[in-house]
């Protein structure tokens, strides 16, 4: 129990530092990269934060971005900026419908992979174990591969 405060405590920390932003999300890219419409009318795509769901092309990746969009196509959601990834895209804690988060549900639906690399909120983590235990989602699969095995699989094959 105390891991889990100190990790959300670490969280809402990283969350606090950056500004609370509002935007309708009006594209959904794949079940952890969204685009939202600010208020200034300018677009943003936000890639989820603590989450990693299966890519365009990998088993459940159309779920997982079907998922995604029942949960917040068309919504105004909150976002916090916490950081960049690699392609430039800010990395966002997403909430909706009042104080859910957006990787939390998706890793509790069994649609996403808790992204520990990237990520101490070990909630997440029970989640994801409760979700392999239930057989959700992508966790139905007995072969399911993490999307950074499967990218790292389709990168040797090119080579």
């Amino acid at each position: 129990m105390m891991k889990k405060i100190i990790s959300c405590a670490f969280f809402l920390m990283a969350v606090s530092f950056s500004a609370q932003i509002k935007g309708k999300v009006i594209k959904i890219k794949d079940g952890d990269t969204v685009v939202v419409l600010l208020a200034d009318k300018s677009q943003q795509t936000l890639r989820l934060a603590e989450v990693d769901c299966p890519e365009n092309g990998q088993s459940f990746g159309s779920n997982a971005k079907q998922f995604t969009a029942d949960q917040v196509f068309g919504k105004t959601v909150v976002f916090y900026i916490i950081g960049k990834d690699r392609y430039g895209r800010g990395v966002a804690g997403i909430f909706y419908d009042g104080d859910k988060y957006l990787s939390k549900e998706i890793v509790k639906a069994g649609f996403g992979w808790w992204y520990f690399k990237a990520s101490k909120n070990t909630e997440l983590q029970k989640l994801q174990d409760e979700a392999k235990q239930k057989k959700l989602g992508l966790w139905s699969d007995t072969k399911a591969i993490s999307p950074w095995e499967f990218r790292k699989n389709k990168k040797n094959k090119t080579k």
